[in-house]
């Protein structure tokens, strides 16, 4: 077999024959958007786009610089391979790789924070986009000068002080309202430092929403090894990706807007309800089979889903969200559940249950308890979602896998005290109100949740899953 041959700009030219290459002068690419916190996903979507405007020779106005925030070992692998990585989209029909050349330079933050302002404030730069999660949106006046907030902050105030146009602020995390959200997080940051300031980025910079999808599990060793193999490309971190990819934006910018449009991605006045679609369904699912089929001793979303028990609960928890569901202009929702229920079933991608439980307290409440709430507002069924809370409260108690599902999430020392203390019996942790809001007062939901636990507890969540399917049928004690 013939060796791998390392990624760099000198040897495009051979891959060309294996892989995607950009055909696209790199050289000519305006760096017209600095990207903060570039991870996997950033990498696998939004790069992706921008990229694509250039390969097909749209425009080459809207290259990319990438800032990163916690690896400097990014900066090492991009460094050496002149800012190129592979994206490979796999499913059981085919795999394809492509290299993505859009983005021309790479900084560290906490090593190159002059750097990054000099880009930020560079009026070439119309856009700033971010992934940086929600918690990075908070305020604290000790640690924002430093964070990616105080940056755009400092960068924002540099360029009104010079006259310069405003930079766009485009949020891209998983959060809903995520414009609305980083609009507060600038303006009241820059309000710490001088009203005025706080009054022109109110005034001047747009923040739209939007919505971001597409599966992109963690780089591993043995996914190198696949690149190296399949393509022959020695790439030190590759990204491996769904076919799937979806990219809803408010359409609304300050400083030009790029042509996303015409490679996928959707402009709308309003993304909120693409977003709760994807939310609701899709973020609803992951939630569920990440604690139901891990206690069921699944591993992989595939796996779960394999099972028809799982398989079965995966489609109708959607059905039983859908009513509560606004219509989404464009969207066909029989379909758009099928291409969930065949994202998840992807044996290529196998998203470790695991990572869908991280976390998990910042998104049980927007993903499933939302719903909750809706349905017994309206009076709807919502057995099956209170399944999906009782697993999470189980694995609080330490039932099953816990471990980096519990390490990395901020409320765990409030919760699992509350669950543990609790037993089957939720109303503890239903106290929390920062996490159930009114649910923690409905005696009647704290009866059909601690229900569900008890059969989980007794009978195995797949058991549970089963007497939920059939209608919530009473499991023997």
């Amino acid at each position: 077999m013939t060796a791998p041959v390392r990624l760099g700009d000198d040897t495009l030219g051979h891959h060309a024959a294996r892989v995607a290459v950009p055909t696209y002068d790199r050289s000519a690419l305006t760096p017209a958007v600095v990207h903060i916190s570039v991870g996997s996903f950033h990498r696998s979507h939004q790069a992706v786009y921008f990229d694509e405007l250039a390969q097909r020779g749209i425009t080459t106005d809207w290259g990319l610089t990438g800032v990163g925030l916690h690896r400097p070992e990014m900066r090492e692998v991009l460094t050496a391979q002149d800012a190129l990585y592979t994206v490979v989209s796999r499913s059981s029909a085919c795999d394809e790789a492509r290299v993505v050349g859009v983005i021309g330079g790479y900084l560290f933050a906490p090593e190159d924070g002059s750097a990054v302002l000099d880009v930020l404030t560079d009026p070439r730069t119309r856009l700033a986009t971010l992934t940086i999660t929600g918690p990075a949106y908070s305020v604290d006046p000790a640690t924002s000068p430093t964070s990616a907030i105080g940056q755009l902050v400092e960068a924002l105030d540099r360029r009104r002080r010079a006259g310069a146009e405003p930079f766009t602020v485009l949020s891209c995390d998983n959060i809903p309202g995520n414009g609305e959200i980083a609009r507060n997080a600038l303006v009241s940051f820059a309000a710490l430092r001088d009203p005025r300031l706080a009054a022109w980025i109110e005034g001047s910079v747009a923040f739209p929403s939007s919505m971001v999808d597409r599966i992109t599990p963690k780089t591993t060793v043995a996914d190198r090894e696949f690149v190296e193999q399949e393509f022959g490309v020695a790439d030190r971190w590759p990204v491996i990706t769904e076919p799937f990819s979806q990219w809803v934006i408010e359409d609304s910018f300050c400083n030009g807007r790029p042509p996303l449009d015409e490679v996928g991605a959707q402009f709308v006045d309003d993304v909120r309800p693409y977003a709760l679609l994807k939310t609701r369904l899709l973020n609803a699912s992951h939630c569920a089979l990440g604690h139901l089929g891990s206690l069921a001793e699944h591993r992989r979303t595939d796996e779960a889903v394999e099972d028809p028990v799982f398989g079965a609960y995966a489609a109708r928890l959607m059905d039983e969200v859908s009513p509560l569901l606004p219509r989404v202009p464009g969207v066909d929702l029989p379909a758009y559940k099928r291409t969930v229920l065949e994202r998840l079933a992807n044996p290529m991608i196998g998203d470790d249950l695991s990572r869908l439980r991280r976390n998990a307290s910042s998104k049980i409440p927007t993903h499933v308890l939302s719903s909750i709430s809706e349905a017994r507002r309206l009076g709807l069924q919502h057995g099956l979602l209170t399944l999906a809370v009782a697993g999470w409260c189980q694995h609080l108690r330490g039932v099953g896998e816990v471990g980096a599902s519990l390490a990395d999430d901020p409320l765990a020392g409030l919760l699992q005290p509350l669950a543990t203390e609790g037993g089957t019996d939720p109303r503890p942790l239903l106290g929390v109100r920062s996490v159930f809001g009114d649910l923690g007062e409905d005696a009647d939901f704290a009866v059909q949740l601690e229900q569900a636990l008890v059969d989980i507890d007794r009978h195995g969540a797949r058991d549970a899953v089963a007497a939920g399917l059939a209608g919530g049928r009473t499991l023997a004690a």
